[in-house]
């Protein structure tokens, strides 16, 4: 598609945020931006243009389309979550554990210390053909 069309664009794809509805503000901008951090990493193609303004200056590129975010209880949560193993799609999760560590290495070992049925999820990203990740989401609600 030509950048000069005046069409729409649109994704077959989508990218969906959950989080569990008992966070605090502040915690939910946190874990949505660590989540949704993974998602270029393991499907670049997600990841726009970079940006320009009018006198040339350079910005970095985003995600090329939008960010559905969604809340849900915690058994939303462990729904979800077996929904996108089920299905072999791409995944971020956040669980409680991570909120007392301080760095990268120790978050990585929080959650590798913890079986897949014990994780106590609070928040998964996920992206994918548009219809799976609706059921991924399935039983969660819009974030206000």
């Amino acid at each position: 598609m030509s950048s000069t069309s005046t069409e729409p664009i649109r994704f077959d794809t989508k990218i969906a945020v959950l989080l569990r509805e008992d966070l605090e503000p502040w915690q939910r901008l946190n874990v949505t931006a660590f989540l949704v951090s993974g998602l270029g990493t393991a499907a670049p193609e997600v990841i726009g243009e970079p940006y320009e303004d009018a006198d040339g200056v350079p910005y970095l590129p985003m995600f090329r389309q939008p960010v559905m975010v969604f809340e849900g209880t915690k058994e939303t949560l462990t729904t979800a979550h077996a929904r996108v193993l089920s299905r072999s799609l791409p995944c971020a999760l956040f669980t409680s554990d991570l909120f007392t560590t301080g760095n990268d290495r120790d978050n990585r070992a929080a959650v590798r210390a913890v079986g897949t049925a014990e994780l106590d999820l609070v928040g998964i990203a996920v992206y994918g053909p548009k219809n799976a990740v609706d059921k991924v989401m399935k039983g969660a609600r819009m974030h206000p």
